[in-house]
């Protein structure tokens, strides 16, 4: 169905015919000897790093699939400060951000003498906004008695602080209550108007991006700030001569977040508290605005209420407008938001703050009003409920051609690099998604060993994933090869559900430390699991990527089925309706490759690093009983598969044998 004329794979040039800067710099005889102890130069990572120099010389477009442990960062970061001109550099999580900032960075610039001066910027939502924090503290309406404390901390630190990043601060944990309440958001930020721009961490962040030669943002801020003006770009575009999009796997799905739309009732219900405060420090506002802010609060709760009762977590924009209720309190809310206008409108220009809520008032009353307007068939309509919480958004079916004209515009050279880019050894799903048809694309296999280092397991005689036996029975048959690794192992899962029912069952079956997702924070999780040296830790979806666990502390990892997205997710259903009006297959050309990139995912947090040994379970039968199994396997590292259990056992009774032997020197 889809033609790539324009795409050209590039060749695995051999090593001895490589040229330029880059290749030079990170051979043998190069800087990087004296800066990281055990350096060498690898095939792969010269290759890479050619590449991206020469898309940077000719301003063109490169597609890189580097498996892991080519050392990529290295390969973007020597051509990008060796050319000296101006570039973005855009991660997947804050947290390789930081890490790529404060860590790789540094020693980079070391090693090269350079002297470029570098910024990292993250969305408003990690940095103290003092307005606000000034406004929690005059009004008092905190979350618990906790607050109270937590606030007087953050103002102590506030003072000290060069950066205003909570999230790289020990101050607040990430889901305190209270965060929110001393952050700012696009719809209620003052900007320049803001009595504290002068001091504003944001602000102070955004000028030094402005003055940096390379500028290290995350893929949410990118795209945010393509989507804030779509003719003219944000804060962080202008000027760059190079993109590097690291992590570029996530970037379609972020993209297509931020050039979607949201109205939430989280929204409305901190708009209503931003025109009380404000309404407050106004004469006579308060009293003013009182009782409809609690007319608006109550439509909104009773609509909250409705929703839950009736509506799944998410759905269809339609099964919304199906549910007489649900329709009737959209309706009283949209009215109840409405019937605010003649009551804000008299306090325009009573402070910077009431403006700012006046205009975000017209925001979310131009989102009632495109709801009320047919589906055009360009885009897909549904909801999302998180506890009592509601959104609805409105998102684009595809983004391939207004990314290909933002590229155009920009008129700069573009590398996305990931681990995780191809199917089957082709790009043609992650090309079409971001409309790079005309790119170079380039496929380097990871240097492990996997043959040698690595199992993959998959077990005959499970059910069907969708049989309610599934998670007991997967679990019986892997308890064996839990004990036999010790532990140190990583169970994932397609679902909360099929996390929770094999925590529950797991915890009478194994004396090993149990660490499952959603008992405690993410990087504490992670970090705990680190530590107790035997443990098992049970994560869904943010735990298939971006994580790292190096050496004998993960040994295994179980996927308990393959990833595919949910049938009735309303944006896929959407996206597979048009794919099939236009002659296409969705499950091959949609569902498919997703599930691949995720499952690739997945099986790369077991061999991190050279020496990393371990085994790969799957437990999904279709991996062997369907035709496209073979699809899932052939996008998989290269290692030796068995059907045996006892084999699995073996290889972890050697490795312990091993491990022994070295260990006394025997």
């Amino acid at each position: 169905m889809h033609e790539y004329a324009t795409q050209k794979a590039l060749s695995n040039t051999k090593v001895a015919d490589l040229e330029g800067v880059s290749v030079q710099l990170l051979d043998a005889g190069g800087p990087f000897a004296a800066v990281l102890p055990g350096f060498a130069p690898r095939q792969e990572q010269l290759q890479l790093a050619a590449a991206i120099e020469q898309t940077m010389a000719s301003g063109g477009t490169l597609v890189a699939e580097a498996g892991t442990g080519i050392g990529k960062t290295l390969s973007y970061l020597v051509p990008v400060l060796e050319s000296r001109v101006r570039a973005i550099i855009s991660t997947g999580t804050k947290t390789l951000q930081d890490q790529l900032y404060f860590r790789d960075l540094p020693l980079v610039k070391k090693a090269l003498g350079s002297t470029l001066k570098t910024a990292l910027l993250k969305g408003r939502a990690n940095y103290l906004c003092l307005y606000r924090m000034e406004q929690a503290r005059s009004e008092g309406r905190l979350p618990s008695r906790d607050s109270i404390a937590e606030l007087e901390g953050i103002r102590h630190w506030a003072l000290a602080s060069e950066d205003g990043d909570l999230s790289i601060s020990a101050v607040i944990g990430e889901d305190s209550p209270l965060w929110p309440l001393v952050t700012s958001t696009a719809e209620n930020c003052l900007g320049s108007d803001c009595p504290q721009f002068d001091d504003c961490f944001v602000a102070r962040a955004r000028r030094a991006a402005q003055d940096a030669d390379v500028v290290v943002v995350n893929h949410h801020l990118l795209f945010a700030d393509m989507a804030i003006k779509q003719g003219g770009f944000g804060e962080v575009l202008p000027g760059a001569s190079v993109f590097i999009v690291d992590e570029a796997h996530q970037s379609p799905d972020t993209a297509l977040q931020f050039f979607s739309t949201t109205l939430s009732t989280r929204q409305i219900n901190d708009l209503c508290g931003d025109i009380l405060a404000e309404a407050a420090a106004t004469s006579g506002g308060l009293t003013v605005v009182r009782n409809e802010i609690a007319h608006c609060r109550q439509m909104l709760k009773e609509f909250q209420a409705v929703c839950a009762d009736t509506l799944a977590d998410r759905g269809p924009w339609q099964e919304m407008l199906d549910q007489a209720g649900v329709r009737d309190a959209l309706q009283s809310l949209d009215a109840s938001i409405a019937a605010l206008k003649p009551v804000i409108d008299p306090l325009n220009g009573a402070s910077r703050g009431m403006d700012a809520c006046i205009q975000r008032f017209a925001e979310i009353q131009a989102h009632f009003d495109h709801l009320d307007k047919p589906v055009p068939a360009t885009e897909v309509r549904w909801f999302e409920r998180r506890g009592r919480g509601m959104a609805i958004h409105t998102t684009p079916l595809d983004i391939s051609s207004v990314f290909s004209s933002f590229r155009e515009q920009l008129d700069a050279a573009w590398v996305f690099t990931s681990a995780t880019l191809s199917v089957n050894g082709k790009f043609d799903h992650f090309v079409r998604q971001l409309g790079l048809q005309d790119a170079d694309t380039l496929n380097l296999d990871s240097p492990f060993d996997y043959q040698n280092h690595a199992l993959m397991w998959l077990p005959e005689g499970l059910p069907e994933p969708r049989e309610p036996s599934f998670v007991p029975e997967l679990l019986e048959q892997v308890l064996p090869v839990l004990e036999a690794s010790g532990g140190r192992a990583f169970m994932l899962f397609t679902s909360h559900r099929a996390l929770r029912q094999a925590a529950e069952l797991l915890v009478d079956k194994t004396s090993h430390p149990l660490f499952v997702q959603g008992e405690m924070p993410r990087s504490m999780l992670l970090e705990a699991f680190r530590k107790s040296g035997e443990g098992i830790l049970l994560g869904s979806a943010s735990f298939w990527g971006g994580v790292d666990v190096l050496g004998e502390a993960l040994s295994l990892v179980i996927i308990d089925k393959l990833p595919f997205a949910p049938p009735n997710d309303p944006v896929m259903v959407a996206r597979s309706n048009e794919l099939r009006q236009h002659g296409g297959n969705p499950f091959m050309e949609l569902f498919v490759p997703q599930a691949v990139i995720a499952l690739k995912q997945g099986a790369g947090r077991l061999i991190r690093d050279v020496n990393d040994r371990g085994v790969l379970v799957i437990c999904d039968r279709r991996l062997r009983s369907r035709g496209y199994g073979k699809i899932f396997l052939d996008s998989l590292p290269p290692m030796q598969q068995t059907a045996e259990r006892d084999q699995v056992v073996g290889f972890f009774r050697a490795q312990a044998e091993k491990i022994k032997h070295e260990s006394t020197g025997h």
